[in-house]
């Protein structure tokens, strides 16, 4: 029993420790989270690859390459029979449309896919999401991937770990805040197993919820949860990186030249693939959605989907068996140019229509795609200069995605995780600026918000920050107040508001304290009332008093007008709590804040 003393001891420790701290509370959470997502993400990731397998290569008979990190299947493909892809398109897209339309209709518009689910339900939902949201994209991009829609595993694993991340607050009974960050935590999880990227995928969702900020509060428990995640991914597919390739580094400044032209021709055809995205999905797939229905709409997306696949299977799924090849130098750049242009249409066709998956993976192929074009052309011409074009795909990659996500930082880390170096580093970070700046008027996910000013998630933050800096002392009118004495009769008193155009009253006691606030609402039924005018008294009538000091902020001027429902404060002399200087009305405050936000405005 001695023995076990100070292990109590450090529990009760650690239980105030949860308790108190948000970091400690936050990181604990967050390596239960990771252990979730990363189960998941395993399951997630093998179902795809599972399927895929089944569907594209022992049914429908082809023969597709797979990045070296990712080749868990080698048995001989079946007999060639390319419409089985077509067949398989149209039956996920009649299963998934059902299932959209029975238990998620709303999740049709306003949403990319399912990383701008989770930055919707962080902006506007107070990070609520459906367990059965999660569930059914989960499930129904499995076969939308696996089937060979365009589309990737990155998006739905996001929403999945955001899901996971919802749930667990609302078991644990936290706060909106904390489900906030758990979200992001859940989804960083998700991303960093399956890209076996951690510190990347945490990066890549805390800052891709916004253009110009990131969410600095979770990144603790987001590196937390995608370590964990990492780890047990890792567990079972091995920590090779997903890409069998060589070193690239750096070391010529005049390939920088080349680097520019890489991150304008990534700006191009990020703004040539948001575009045409948003083209299909409103103009074309919207329309025929509220002529047919939303389960005839995303059948006739997986059909299109899947000829378009049979005709040309480069656009299959997520593609980074032929990024891999492009990075090895076996493909042309005809090859890469025609590439861009179909998997571009094959993505906008897959996830316009409404089917489930991702963005990033298309994203990636497709930057990736136009670095080894404009990588490979620059070594024809220039091969003293550019030495290792297979570079330029993983510059690409990382660049283009920067540019139509708004997320500069985290697939910047990324693609030095894939790599396991930092050679590259100068160009991805030039690159990425680049394009970052080019495109800033394009974004891929539509619910993305500038700052965490424009965000609900900070409103009360903001409001905070400012009335924080603000004192009553400049705010409150001085001067002489109506004071009324507890033992004033009702008659006494309709005769003093009759003199006066106050309506809250300081009541003080036979001694001269403030004993309580008189509303004016609160006896506006009993002023005619002549039988009670000897019988009641101020002091039965008075509210329980409440003040402020000169020097308190105006944040704690709010709380207590809200806590109050008063329209006047008194103001009474700090140290002195029953001296009254003044009051301060409820507009008073609100006047403030407004004008502080014009000089701040005006600043800017």
């Amino acid at each position: 029993m001695l023995m076990l003393r100070p292990l109590r001891r450090l529990w009760k420790e650690y239980l105030t420790l949860y308790r108190t701290v948000t970091y400690v509370r936050m990181l604990v959470i967050g390596i239960i989270l990771g252990i979730f997502t990363g189960i998941a993400a395993t399951l997630f990731f093998y179902g795809i690859e599972f399927f895929k397998h089944l569907i594209q290569v022992q049914w429908a008979g082809l023969h597709l390459p797979a990045p070296a990190g990712e080749s868990m299947f080698h048995e001989t493909p079946g007999e060639y029979r390319p419409w089985i892809i077509p067949l398989a398109c149209l039956v996920v897209g009649l299963v998934t449309g059902w299932l959209v339309e029975r238990f998620l209709p709303k999740s049709i518009n306003g949403m990319t896919d399912g990383t701008d689910a989770m930055i919707k339900s962080f902006h506007q939902d107070k990070g609520v999401i459906r367990p059965v949201a999660p569930l059914i994209k989960g499930l129904t991009s499995i076969f939308t991937i696996a089937s060979g829609g365009s589309a990737g595993r990155e998006g739905p694993i996001s929403q999945i770990g955001a899901g996971l991340g919802s749930w667990l607050a609302d078991r644990l009974g936290l706060s909106v805040k904390e489900r906030r960050i758990l979200m992001l935590t859940g989804a960083a999880g998700g991303l960093g197993a399956v890209f076996r990227a951690p510190l990347g995928g945490a990066l890549t969702a805390i800052e891709v919820i916004y253009k110009e900020d990131f969410e600095s509060e979770a990144i603790v428990p987001a590196v937390i949860s995608s370590v964990v995640a990492y780890s047990i991914f890792t567990m079972a597919f091995g920590t090779a990186p997903m890409f069998g390739i060589p070193q690239f580094s750096f070391s010529n400044v005049m390939e920088l030249p080349f680097y520019v032209a890489l991150a304008l021709a990534c700006a191009v055809t990020g703004w040539l693939y948001v575009r045409t995205f948003t083209f299909l999905k409103y103009s074309v797939f919207e329309k025929m959605r509220a002529r047919v229905g939303i389960m005839w709409t995303m059948a006739a997306g997986g059909l299109i989907m899947g000829l378009f696949g049979m005709m040309y299977p480069k656009v299959l799924s997520g593609g980074y068996g032929w990024l891999e090849e492009a990075i090895l130098g076996q493909l042309t750049v005809t090859t890469m140019v025609v590439v861009i242009l179909a998997k571009t249409l094959a993505t906008s066709i897959t996830l316009g229509s409404g089917m489930s998956g991702g963005m990033f993976a298309p994203a990636l192929f497709v930057g990736g795609m136009t670095g080894g074009a404009v990588g490979f052309t620059a070594q024809k011409f220039y091969p003293d200069v550019v030495t290792q074009p297979g570079g330029y795909v993983l510059v690409g990659m990382a660049a283009f995605f920067a540019g139509v996500a708004n997320a500069p930082i985290g697939p910047l880390v990324m693609v030095c995780e894939l790599t396991q170096g930092y050679g590259l580093l100068a160009p991805l970070m030039l690159a990425s600026a680049i394009c970052l700046v080019v495109n800033r008027k394009s974004s891929l996910y539509e619910n993305q918000l500038e700052n965490k000013f424009e965000s609900p998630a900070h409103l009360n933050d903001a409001t905070i920050n400012i009335l924080e800096r603000l004192h009553v002392t400049d705010f409150f009118q001085r001067g002489r107040v109506t004071t009324l004495e507890e033992s004033i009769t009702l008659k006494a008193l309709t005769d003093i508001i009759t003199g006066t155009n106050e309506f809250f009253f300081p009541v003080k006691n036979h001694e001269g304290e403030i004993s309580g606030i008189l509303s004016l609402n609160d006896v506006r039924n009993l002023l005619y009332e002549e039988c009670l005018f000897d019988l009641v008294i101020v002091g039965e009538l008075a509210r329980p008093p409440v003040t402020l000091e000169e020097n308190d902020d105006l944040y704690t001027a709010l709380l207590k007008f809200v806590e109050s429902d008063l329209g006047q404060i008194p103001v009474v002399k700090e140290g002195d709590e029953h001296t009254i200087l003044g009051l301060i009305n409820r507009a008073d405050v609100f006047l403030a804040y407004t004008k502080h936000l014009k000089e701040l405005a005006s600043e800017e």
